[in-house]
């Protein structure tokens, strides 16, 4: 990183987070030769098992596809990122498929993993250590028995053992990486009890012994800090926890223990608002958020741990919360960041990760009337629900539900024939770096039964491509108005906002059940105001937006991007969408703003323009509709989207 970048990373840190992380940086020059050997174990026994008969519970259509994804891992074939590798019977561990290249070896810290040019891509290279496609393996070992699955794990553990000894390489790095390590191994270990082997794997295996000791030294002496704190330091705690508790064999695993529970509870509650959103308003980290603390009570409860009253109503919240967004197919917002991150895998392909969560909150806390329903079923809520002991959480529930979640910002307006609206009237972002944050104040996303119509780009990628980095975290690739080509809020590198514009939200009315309305408005032009009502009338299935600026004159780009699935018209400043969904044919119109010139973009790439992306890793081209005109002699923008009628006027 340049030396600019380093001034404003520093100008966004407080005087005790500056001190705690020099204090970090005397410690790894300490640690670079200074590598104590980790205490001696005799006697350990690992009793965090499952109750008998769990694995009975997992459904059958859960458990095929949990087979059939461990068949494709045994044949050596897994995808990561949108990366298809054909390698993983024996994974060289710091080698990038993607660009070709080898992660350096040495002092972990010294590895500049930032630079893709001498690493490669850091997510390839990280996301197969975190050893959830083994915690898949090992499921499959616990429903049918079959020593394959068992004997891969154990050959792959003591590969990558071999490979990565303590402090050395790229896997020592990122504390996130530890701690959703060390939560795999926790659940290899108890989905492997019935092998015969799993001992000598763990508990009787002094390599084993030595990782997990290092594992959990490093996150005792390097925790995420200050504006940092946000997902990263619930993953290191959470890992930390479950191995203090499953492995509870050295000198310091109740003092771990204790730390580690503490930080979850302390950063938890910091990270989420009283409304159950979790506060970096990214929605695949709500996820991730609410999977690291769920695994963290099982493991609690597993262990005869108390639990702070505080963490289960958190994720009480958080799972009311999710219930509260989803759309008519399960589907949550698509908003800020995502990089396709879990707590504990242990499903197969095809599962839906949301419906998962809502089940296991339903398993946990009993779901209310107002939830959607669930269909299906998946492999880690019956195991998580095993281990987790039921309880009643002193706290109001939601009587219905909530349309306007007023902390965090978001509204999402419901009309007929599925017709799903989320408003963003919320804060930047989460801490003084906002990092995974996009510029997208007052955006809207609209969905039909579940598809993406007026969409959310997405996210793309994090390193090494920095064009397309800013591109889908910009102003211009949300739904919502630029002024002068700048975004509404200032980018200071790739997860790092030096200026954040301040959204306020002036109506939610979701009380009339005819007409939903939403107002809010941003000052993140400096000199200008925008300002953005949204109605949604029932009777006419009609999206009314109208935007407006109050300040000087000021070049305008408005933009709306289209989801992948659908077609566009375009022919002057209407819009005829036309889309498929379970065989039958959709459509809509839109009606743009007559003061703008419109063009449709779709996969422009220099610069980048009219692409969506579904995961991380992965982008398609898609439509999106860009008017450019003025604010002046104009009281405001009007754009009315409905569906299911191409002759309104």
């Amino acid at each position: 990183m340049s030396a600019g970048w380093y001034l404003r990373r520093l100008s966004r840190m407080g005087p005790r987070e500056i001190g705690g992380r020099a204090g970090d940086a005397l410690r790894r020059r300490r640690w670079r030769s200074s590598l104590p050997d980790s205490p001696g174990v005799t006697g350990a026994r690992f009793t965090a098992v499952l109750p008998a008969g769990t694995t009975a519970a997992v459904p059958p259509d859960a458990a095929k596809r949990l087979i059939a994804e461990a068949d494709r891992l045994m044949a050596g074939h897994a995808e990561f990122f949108g990366v298809v590798r054909d390698d993983m019977v024996d994974p060289d561990w710091c080698h990038d498929p993607k660009t070709g290249r080898r992660a350096p070896w040495g002092y972990a810290f010294d590895v500049p993993y930032r630079s893709e040019d001498t690493v490669g891509d850091i997510k390839q290279i990280w996301e197969p250590s975190r050893h959830q496609y083994l915690t898949v393996l090992a499921a499959a070992y616990a429903i049918t028995g079959d020593e394959r699955y068992a004997e891969r794990v154990a050959e792959h553990l003591r590969s990558w053992w071999a490979a990565n000894a303590p402090l050395r390489g790229v896997h020592w790095i990122s504390g996130i990486e530890l701690g959703i390590r060390l939560l795999s191994w926790v659940w290899i270990r108890r989905l492997l009890e019935g092998w015969p082997g799993a001992a000598g794997l763990f508990e009787d295996n002094p390599v084993a012994l030595d990782q997990i000791w290092h594992h959990q030294r490093w996150l005792a002496a390097f925790p995420s800090r200050g504006s940092s704190a946000n997902n990263h330091v619930i993953a290191e705690a959470a890992g930390q926890f479950a191995a203090a508790c499953a492995f509870d064999w050295f000198p310091s695993s109740a003092r771990w223990r204790a730390d580690a529970l503490g930080s979850l509870e302390r950063h938890l509650r910091a990270n989420t608002f009283g409304s159950g959103l979790n506060r970096e308003l990214a929605t695949e980290y709500h996820g991730l958020v609410l999977e690291l603390g769920l695994a963290a009570v099982a493991e609690a409860d597993a262990a005869g741990v108390p639990v702070p009253a505080p963490v289960r109503l958190v994720l009480l919240r958080m799972t009311d919360a999710l219930a509260a967004v989803v759309d008519s197919r399960l589907r949550p917002p698509r908003q800020g960041d995502a990089d396709d991150g879990h707590g504990l895998i242990v499903d197969g392909a095809g599962t839906d990760r949301w419906a998962s969560l809502l089940a296991t909150g339903d398993a946990v806390f009993g779901r209310l009337t107002w939830w959607p329903e669930v269909a299906g079923g998946d492999v880690r809520t019956p195991l998580l629900a095993a281990l987790i002991r039921p309880g009643a959480i002193e706290v109001t529930r939601p009587a219905s539900r909530p349309a306007h979640l007023a902390d965090a910002g978001m509204t999402v307006l419901r009309g007929p024939e599925e017709i799903w609206c989320r408003c963003d009237g919320g804060p930047h972002g989460f801490l003084s770096i906002a990092a995974h944050a996009h510029a997208d104040a007052l955006s809207v996303e609209v969905r039909h039964d579940g598809v993406d119509v007026l969409a959310d780009p997405g996210t793309y990628c994090y390193h090494g491509q920095p064009e397309w980095r800013r591109y889908f975290r910009s102003t211009l690739g949300h739904n919502t108005l630029q002024l002068d080509g700048d975004d509404q809020s200032a980018s200071g590198g790739p997860f790092l906002w030096t200026r954040h514009a301040r959204s306020r939200v002036l109506v939610a009315d979701t009380s009339d059940t005819s007409v939903a309305r939403w107002c809010a408005e941003h000052d993140g032009y400096q000199g200008s105001v925008h300002r953005r009502r949204v109605e949604l009338t029932a009777a006419s299935r009609e999206l009314r937006i109208v935007d407006e600026v109050r300040g000087p004159k000021r070049s305008v780009r408005l933009a709306f991007h289209l989801g992948p699935a659908i077609t566009a018209d375009l022919v002057g400043n209407r819009a005829v969408l036309t889309w498929t969904r379970d065989g039958e044919e959709r459509s809509a119109v839109l009606d743009l703003p007559g003061q703008l010139g419109w063009r449709a973009h779709r996969g422009e790439s220099d610069p980048p323009l009219g692409w969506y992306s579904a995961g991380f890793g992965r982008k398609e081209p898609a439509t999106t509709l860009v008017g450019t005109g003025s604010t002046d002699g104009t009281e405001g923008f009007v754009t009315v989207l409905g569906f299911g009628s191409q002759e309104r006027t």
